[in-house]
């Protein structure tokens, strides 16, 4: 296997405990933060070269929140490392007992294209605090940031511990052959099962962070323009290539031709009347892409925007009316600037809708009432929800994200990345004398030793008081 020299060189510096102090754990991610400095120009160069994206966009997703994530990593290290103690039984209450956080070892960290630094950095950034080696393979779609993954990274980071690999699906087929002690991966469904079958041959676990249709119900009472700006925003925000963007609406008939105006309102607001012209609006990653969401403007009408430009990936912020749920656009997660609309009779129709389907990474709901937001949170499942916006949600380092079901499994951002990447070892350490206090669990067993095993070792339920 032609990556097997590289994983055992990273095994052999993982179990010479280099990356176990907490110093060393700092400066490979002040390293980190160094390389988000000073190639921050490079790295806004390489997102416009791949997907046309907006500076303001780049420096938002890619640095600014890499940046968060870094320095609260960095803020609290000491305390998230350090032992957590835990309660004890009668007998042990001379002992210790606590948790230990470990490094897993050698880690491989897969990224996709759409946010390319950002995927990237923000599980690197937990896998070095909790005290892993790394492998990171960046997408080869992006091609122009992986490049600038593959050789700047290495000369900020130690590179006995942390390498890039690169490559498309042949390297990345023989790079999940090896064992791994665990594997983060983001991208599609389809690809996550191909990972979590690799894995499964090693009984390697693994943090899936996978896509779906995110479903957004605008119910009729709400703030039409607030809603509009909103929607718009987070739909159309990286030309729609976002993992949590809304994949489509649910509302009324008579929604539907309220919200028509302001989303229209909203685009030429944010890109001009033609969007195609703004520099705050994105392209699609590839040709590939462009060709399979531009075969999605077929499902209901187009009524805003569908205007397309092959040379150079352009597809217009577009909404569709009177979507069906038989409609290609309805059968597939859209992960482009086309945002269609569901018509439902009510609440109740729109969450047996939600429900009806595979588990979204996330679920939005707009309303002035906060009973209709609750109702929406309180019926559905999702990885998160974000009531009254879009998107905004990711933006918390103290929020855990991640899917559920067909969205993904597990959760990562903040101290949720150090959990992730860490083994909580349950630990025991007894006093070696007080022997006595032992005696009633060896045998020979006597109802005298089990009512004093009983006793010491019982946990009993409290009990609950109610005031008349």
């Amino acid at each position: 296997n032609p990556y097997a020299g590289l994983v055992s060189h990273l095994r052999a510096s993982w179990l010479s405990g280099k990356t176990r102090p907490m110093e060393y754990r700092m400066a490979q991610l002040e390293a980190l933060g160094r390389f988000l400095d000073e190639k921050k120009q490079e790295i806004l160069e390489a997102t416009d070269l791949d997907m046309g994206k907006p500076s303001f966009e780049a420096f938002f997703t890619e640095i600014l929140l890499c940046k968060n994530e870094l320095n609260v990593t960095l803020n609290n290290l000491s305390h998230w490392m350090k032992d957590e103690h835990v309660d004890k039984n009668l007998v042990m209450q001379l002992d210790s007992a606590f948790i230990r956080k470990e490094p897993y070892g050698v880690v491989l960290i897969m990224a996709p294209w759409n946010y390319p630094i950002h995927l990237v950095m923000v599980p690197l950034i937990g896998a070095i605090a909790a005290g892993n080696c790394v492998i990171i393979k960046p997408s080869e779609i992006a091609k122009n940031t992986e490049r600038l993954l593959a050789e700047m990274l290495s000369c900020y980071l130690d590179n006995d511990c942390f390498a890039v690999v690169t490559g498309g699906v042949q390297e990345t087929t023989r790079l999940l052959e090896n064992k791994f002690d665990y594997i983060f991966f983001t991208g599609s469904p389809s690809v996550g099962r191909i990972v979590m079958t690799a894995a499964a041959k090693h009984l390697t676990p693994v943090t899936l962070e996978l896509g779906g249709k995110n479903p957004c119900y605008v119910s009729d009472t709400c703030d039409v323009p607030n809603v509009a700006r909103r929607v718009v925003w987070g739909r159309f925000f990286n030309a729609g290539q976002t993992c949590i963007a809304p994949d489509y609406l649910l509302c009324t008939l008579e929604m539907q031709e309220k919200l028509m105006p302001a989303l229209r309102e909203a685009i030429t607001e944010f890109f001009g009347s033609n969007p195609q012209e703004s520099p705050d609006f994105g392209r699609i990653v590839g040709d590939k892409q462009f060709r399979r969401i531009r075969a999605l403007l077929c499902s209901g009408r187009v009524a805003i925007g569908g205007q397309t430009d092959e040379a150079e990936r352009y597809i217009a912020p577009t909404v569709l009316a009177d979507v069906l749920p038989s409609d290609p656009a309805m059968q597939e997660e859209i992960f482009g600037p086309i945002l269609p609309i569901v018509v439902v009779a009510n609440m109740d129709e729109a969450i047996d809708f939600i429900n009806a389907r595979p588990r979204p990474l996330a679920i939005y709901a707009f309303s002035c009432d906060s009973k209709v937001v609750n109702q929406v949170l309180e019926r559905t499942s999702s990885g998160s929800f974000c009531g009254n916006d879009t998107l905004m949600h990711v933006t918390l380092t103290s929020l855990p994200f991640g899917g559920i079901g067909n969205s993904g499994l597990g959760k990562y951002h903040g101290k949720f990345t150090f959990d992730t990447f860490s083994h909580h070892r349950g630990c025991l350490h007894r006093n070696m004398g007080l022997e006595t206090l032992n005696a009633p669990r060896y045998p020979p067993y006597t109802q005298q030793k089990l009512g004093l095993v009983t006793a010491t070792f019982e946990v009993k339920r409290r009990s609950t008081c109610t005031l008349l």
